[in-house]
C-alpha cells in the first residue's frame, strides 16, 4: 500500500512518454533519475527544460537540473540564505527532496567543499 501511489506515477511516467519501460530503473526505494525523485516527485517537479517534449531525468541535464530547482523553489528555497543543518532551508526544501538527514547532511558538506557558504 505504502507505494502503491509511486507505483502509478511510474507508469504514469512510461505512458506519457518521459522514459521508456527499460530505462525505468531506479535505486532500491524506487527513486529514479541523476538527483533520485520518487516517482510522485519526478510528476510533480519535473520540468522539461531542453523542450524535447519529454521529463528525462535520466538522461537530459537540462531537465534534471530544472526539475531539482523546481522542486527546491515551490518547497520554499530561499537564493542566498544559510543551508546548513537547522536552517529553513536545510529543514524545508532539501526536507523535501530526501528526507534523510545524512542524506541532507552530505549535499551540505559537497555544497561547502565547492565554495558554498
Amino acid at each position: 500500500e505504502l507505494f502503491q501511489t509511486e507505483l502509478l506515477s511510474a507508469l504514469k511516467i512510461v505512458q506519457r512518454g518521459d522514459l521508456p519501460l527499460r530505462d525505468l530503473v531506479g535505486a532500491f526505494a524506487g527513486e529514479i533519475g541523476q538527483t533520485q525523485f520518487l516517482p510522485s516527485s519526478y510528476i510533480k517537479y519535473g520540468v522539461d527544460y531542453d523542450g524535447n517534449g519529454h521529463v528525462d531525468l535520466r538522461h537530459s541535464v537540462p531537465d534534471v537540473l530544472a526539475s531539482t530547482a523546481n522542486l527546491l523553489k515551490v518547497n520554499g528555497w530561499k537564493a542566498g540564505a544559510p543551508y546548513g543543518e537547522g536552517t529553513p532551508n536545510f529543514e524545508g526544501a532539501l526536507r523535501e527532496w530526501n528526507h534523510s538527514e545524512l542524506y541532507r547532511k552530505t549535499i551540505v558538506l559537497m555544497a561547502q567543499q565547492l565554495g558554498g557558504r
